[in-house]
């Protein structure tokens, strides 16, 4: 007996278009299933990761992910909403994080120091598997940072992006512009190393840990509540405020 195939026909909108083959991007497709599935493991068939998804309209519905799809449905998927108000219809997901805190993957080290630089909360650990990265998540309210799709893809995880760019700076330059957090940039307020806050300290309390020609040179100190390390306003910080300076300005 032959088993009778079911057909959806679907689009995806804008950036969700990244995730999909150059065959099926910014058009309609049909999409043949024989079992009822729910639209979302639907869309994490066809490579789209739920946390990029934020509104699905079924036959001109709007629906959640839990939805059974059903033969002849037309189903339209789109991202996050920058502009358009959607306040009427179904959100895919919880309340928007209103205070940015992310957490980057293990491979993402480079990315998670450049948006510490700029001052955006940022937890990473370079042993952390994908289990320990989704429990601080929800346990933080941390947003996800990752190029892996199927990190994403993983049921409890509720608030994710995945990175297009494989550049560090060119990664640091998508979240400040993805995430609006231009506003939100305090260079220099966080330790590079470890996330926490940076404190002045004294330079006469200190004068027992520091070489002696940054003690003839500089005069401001930070000091990092957490890890203990000291900084000062070396070459290094020099290179990273013109880093920061160019950057912001591309940016606005």
């Amino acid at each position: 007996m032959k088993i009778k195939e079911k057909k959806i026909s679907i689009r995806f909108y804008e950036e969700l278009n990244d995730f999909l083959p150059k065959e099926k991007r910014k058009k309609r497709f049909t999409h043949s299933f024989i079992d009822r599935t729910s639209v979302k493991d639907l869309i994490e068939s066809l490579g789209v990761p739920h946390t990029e998804v934020d509104l699905i309209l079924v036959n001109g519905k709007s629906v959640n992910f839990k939805y059974l799809i059903n033969d002849g449905d037309d189903i339209s998927v789109y991202p996050v909403f920058e502009s358009l108000d959607i306040s009427d219809v179904q959100h895919l997901r919880a309340k928007p994080l209103r205070k940015p805190k992310f957490i980057c993957d293990v491979h993402l080290g480079k990315l998670a120091r450049n948006l510490r630089m700029f001052g955006i909360d940022v937890y990473y650990k370079n042993f952390m598997n994908d289990e320990e990265i989704v429990k601080i998540s929800l346990a933080e309210k941390r947003t996800i940072l990752t190029r892996d799709t199927g990190l994403l893809k993983r049921s409890d995880v509720t608030h994710g992006y995945f990175i297009r760019n494989d550049d560090p700076e060119k990664q640091t330059a998508e979240i400040i512009s993805r995430f609006s957090l231009m506003k939100l940039v305090k260079p220099f307020t966080l330790c590079l190393d470890c996330g926490s806050k940076l404190v002045k300290i004294n330079k006469k309390d200190i004068l027992h840990l520091i070489p002696e020609n940054v003690k003839q040179e500089q005069n401001k100190f930070f000091y990092c509540v957490n890890c203990k390390k000291i900084f000062w306003a070396g070459s290094h910080f020099n290179n990273m405020s013109l880093f920061i300076k160019e950057m912001m300005k591309h940016l606005k």
